[in-house]
């Protein structure tokens, strides 16, 4: 690896647990980043989001080469200082941005030329720049450029962008300079073609990452889909490499993964459901506006280590969401992203005392039983 190290501590079937080495820091893994778009997860502070158990968080590259802008960040002494994180952060391309926000969009070899969703400002993205707007941002770990399609897709579109993705990671990796420290993955495409994702994998393997990341997935091919075509991936990927599940998913899903050898995540799910009402739990998903929560004195969960937010009555937070006070996402957000790293420690302890498959179950049951048991 150039700039960081991967340490797998214990093995449990193909669930791992272990600690990747970063300079600002270790990450446990399995990790769940919390995603700060903009240099911030939305709706809690920066001391807030590390009090929960987060070691590492994911910012975007798109909406900050935008906004305050990559060489402004840069000028203020990078996004760590600037949001008061000084704990490891991960980039995205902003690959995935481009497609889904900007406009005018014009796909080439050297990049894809662009229109701000914001201003209409027009921008270009190639890998070496996307890798700069890292540097400047100051990110512990980079990711390289990729083009992310649209589901459904035929085999041959998708064969051309993982070609094309493979070029630009090569491209990538060329242009990021080592520094102790920091590290640069690669992204797996080839949509849910087990052989286009075996091809990635093998060339992505070859070009020196220090890491390697499932993209292209959660985009509508539903989860058993989804899971196959994270075995077929992992099967091919370098075991001593961490392997990264961009943009999953639900607790259900990360459970999934972990069992089959994946060691860190992003969603925005936590967040945003938290600032719909929705609640994650250790018995299920709640909808804390459903009129049943109005007279409901219970702590949203009654499990252990969910965090402070999670000792409010329902009721609180149901005449919060319903009279719009901020104070309900708030709240529901803080407890949403506590129950993630807890469900991450969990299965961190399960692997490495051997009993995941226990472990597993008894989490299951526990949302099988629902809230009303």
């Amino acid at each position: 690896m150039s700039g960081a190290s991967f340490v797998i501590e214990a093995l449990d079937g193909s669930a791992r647990t272990g600690r990747l080495v970063l300079g600002r820091g270790e990450v446990r893994t399995p990790a769940f980043m919390p995603i700060g778009t903009a240099g911030s997860v939305k709706a809690m502070s920066a001391a807030d989001v590390r009090a929960a158990g987060t070691d590492i968080i994911l910012a975007n590259t798109y909406h900050l080469m935008l906004r305050p802008g990559a060489e402004r960040l840069a000028r203020l002494g990078g996004l760590h200082h600037f949001m008061g994180w000084p704990h490891p952060i991960l980039t995205d391309s902003g690959g995935f941005q481009v497609m889904s926000l900007a406009r005018l969009r014009e796909l080439g070899e050297d990049g894809v030329a662009f229109r701000s969703h914001i201003d209409g400002s027009a921008h270009f993205l190639s890998p070496e720049r996307s890798m700069e707007i890292q540097h400047l941002i100051g990110s512990d770990i980079h990711m390289v450029l990729d083009e992310c399609i649209a589901w459904p897709a035929g085999q041959d579109e998708a064969r051309r962008a993982m070609e094309l993705s493979t070029r630009w990671a090569a491209r990538s990796r060329r242009a990021f300079a080592d520094r102790p420290g920091r590290a640069v993955f690669g992204i797996v495409q080839g949509g849910t073609y087990a052989h286009l994702r075996e091809a990635s994998a093998r060339a992505l393997a070859g070009l020196g990452f220090d890491g390697l990341a499932i993209g292209g997935l959660a985009v509508g091919e539903g989860q058993a889909l989804m899971l196959d075509t994270i075995e077929a991936t992992v099967a091919h990927m370098p075991p001593a490499l961490p392997r990264y599940l961009m943009g999953v998913g639900t607790p259900g899903d990360l459970l999934e993964a972990v069992w089959r050898g994946v060691d860190l995540f992003d969603c925005v799910m936590p967040t945003r459901s938290g600032r719909h009402g929705q609640a994650f739990t250790s018995r299920g998903r709640l909808n804390l506006r459903n009129a049943r929560f109005a007279e409901d004195p219970r702590p949203l969960d009654d499990a252990p280590g969910e965090g402070a937010a999670a000792t409010v009555p329902r009721a609180y937070l149901h005449h919060l969401l319903r009279a719009g006070e901020i104070l309900g996402a708030m709240l529901l957000t803080a407890a949403n992203v506590a129950y993630y790293q807890a469900l991450m420690a969990a299965l961190r302890e399960a692997i490495a005392a051997g009993r995941l498959a226990d472990a597993a179950a008894e989490i299951r049951e526990g949302w099988a039983r629902g809230i009303d048991d």
